[in-house]
Order: structure tokens, then C-alpha cells, then sequence
């Protein structure tokens, strides 16, 4: 039987979830894929999922899913591609589409060419010849880490002398912890500036518990640095961005945020923490993760190709 592919809508996400939840446990050994973050990808303002995503059935059954967007309004385009082992062709016909689409969409921000970016596991379900025959090749590669917690050990720590760490408490703070993002992260690889609007679908600000991000600041500097953590993973506690500006860098600032974090976590009976780290990171991040108990939980790569 010939696979059907159709457009996915909002009511697909518990289908696309059980389909990326069967792709973990092959990659990962456990399935870490939540609905609510399916359904958010689907609703992404840059996405019109009539024509930016994919599903093919075979038969009844989801056997692979695409989503592209276009974060950057130039030549940088972005893509998930799921699949599972035995339906590789199926993998393949949605290469096509959504490398043509691509280049539509750099074309029409009036860029000559599209870079496009996709995230795979390093042991991944997709055939990676297949898109090496294509031109794709991995351009960097990540670890999602992760640390068990411990309620008696990781208690929210005392800040030191001349150090002030606060909760972010109102609009105010929240421009303030963007605009530390926007410039702590400036020199990371494929960063793309977002206006505080932009970053606040980013990060669901809707739905985001905001009494898990914090501010941290010295008398010297003022505010430096900021922590980002989600608790709506099923998985584990999640930490989605840290950062501190460079000129604040080397004063402990970081390590007092990642404390803070896994005392946070503790209280409220978390097991486990996570994090993603660029593993080609020039802050040292992934050094102080490691001193701090983290260890690799698996790894992903970053393919790239550049279409014209």
C-alpha cells in the first residue's frame, strides 16, 4: 500500500506525540516527547501547517513527521524530520517537500539560497546516508544533560556578598531577562536575534511559570545573568537557557544560578534535572556543567544544507 501524506493540524498532537515517543525509546531508550510541546510547535506564529508540515501514514498508522519554520526572515530556515527505521522512502518523500519549501521560503525573504538546519540524535531512527547523499553534514553537535537531585544536598543556596539573585516578578524584569539573553547569547553559534515579542512566543510566556526564571547581579555590574527553567516536562526538571553577560564571566554567577535551579527543583520533588549544551561552547559551559554533576544523557547533532 502507497503511503498517504497530508498536512498536520492541532488535532494530530497526541498522533505526532506517540510517534516521537516511539522514535525515543529506539534513540533514547525512554519516551521524553511531551503533547503540550508538540501542540506549541504547531502553533508557532511562523508556521502555516498547510503548507510547513508533513505526515505520512502507512495505512492507519503515523510513520513519519515533518515541521519547517522561518525564524531568521532570511537565508536560515529550520526543520524537525521524524521517521521511523522501517520507512525510510516514506523519510525521503518529505526531504523533498520540505527542502523545496525551503528554498521558497529564504526565496521569498529574498535570500539567494536556503541554510537549513536539522537537529538528529547521534544513534538516529533516519537513515543518515540518505541525507548525506544529499549534501546534508553535521555542522555541531549538542548534549542534553541531565543530574539526579538529592533534597537534603541541593538546597537553594544564600547568595553570596554583593550579590543579588531575584525572581523574575513583572514585565519589567521580563525585558530584562530578554535583553540579557539577546546579549549573552550574541557570539553562541546560530543564535537569531528576536525582538521581545518574538522571544516571548519563544518561550510560551503564556503558559511559562515565571517564578522559575531568575535574575542574578552583582553591586558592580547590576544585572549579569539570568536562568530560564521549565517544570512541565514529564521527563525531568528542565533548564532552558542560562546565561551570563561576558564581562560578568568567572565570578561564580552561573554556578550560583544552576544551584539556585536544582534547589528550586528539589523542593518541589524532582528527580532529575536537565540542560543542552553546545558541546563547542567558548564560555566553558560545558565545563562548569560538569563540575556541577551533570553528565551526558544523549547527543545531537546539527545537519546542515545549503540549497540554491
Amino acid at each position: 500500500m502507497p503511503y498517504v501524506f497530508r498536512p498536520a493540524g492541532l488535532g494530530d498532537a497526541a498522533a505526532i506525540t506517540g510517534l516521537l515517543n516511539d522514535i525515543d525509546r529506539l534513540e533514547i531508550g525512554r519516551p521524553e516527547t511531551d503533547q503540550h510541546t508538540v501542540e506549541s510547535d504547531l502553533k508557532r506564529s511562523d508556521v502555516t501547517l498547510e503548507r510547513d508540515s508533513w505526515l505520512a501514514f502507512d495505512g492507519d498508522r503515523l510513520v513519519a513527521y515533518g515541521l519547517l519554520w522561518d525564524e531568521s526572515g532570511g537565508e536560515r530556515v529550520d526543520i524537525d524530520h521524524y521517521v521511523l527505521p522501517d520507512h525510510q522512502r516514506a523519510g525521503e518523500i518529505l526531504l523533498d517537500a520540505m527542502e523545496d519549501r525551503a528554498l521558497e521560503k529564504a526565496r521569498a525573504n529574498g535570500a539567494a539560497r536556503a541554510v537549513v538546519h536539522l537537529h538528529l540524535n547521534t544513534e538516529p531512527t533516519l537513515d543518515t546516508a540518505l541525507i548525506e547523499r544529499r549534501g546534508w553534514y553535521v555542522v555541531r553537535r549538542y548534549h542534553v544533560l541531565h543530574r539526579l537531585l538529592d533534597t537534603a544536598e541541593d538546597l537553594v543556596p544564600q547568595a553570596p556578598p554583593g550579590v543579588r539573585l531575584r525572581p523574575c516578578a513583572g514585565e519589567e524584569d521580563r525585558a530584562r531577562v530578554h535583553a540579557l539573553y539577546q546579549s549573552s547569547f550574541a557570539q553562541h553559534f546560530d543564535f537569531q536575534p528576536r525582538t521581545y515579542d518574538q522571544w516571548l512566543e519563544d518561550v510560551d510566556a503564556d503558559v511559562l511559570d515565571w517564578s522559575l526564571v531568575w535574575i542574578v547581579g552583582t553591586e558592580e555590574l547590576g544585572d549579569a545573568g539570568f536562568l530560564i527553567a521549565r517544570d512541565d516536562r514529564e521527563a525531568m526538571g528542565w533548564i532552558r537557557s542560562i546565561g551570563v553577560l561576558r564581562e560578568a564571566r568567572g565570578q561564580g554567577l552561573g554556578s550560583l544560578l544552576l544551584r539556585h535551579a536544582f534547589g528550586a527543583f528539589a523542593a518541589r520533588g524532582r528527580e532529575t534535572v536537565g540542560l543542552g549544551v553546545d558541546t563547542a561552547n567558548a564560555t566553558g559551559a560545558p565545563a562548569l556543567y560538569a563540575r556541577h554533576g551533570l553528565t551526558v544523557h544523549f547527543a545531537v547533532d546539527t545537519w546542515e544544507a545549503v540549497l540554491k
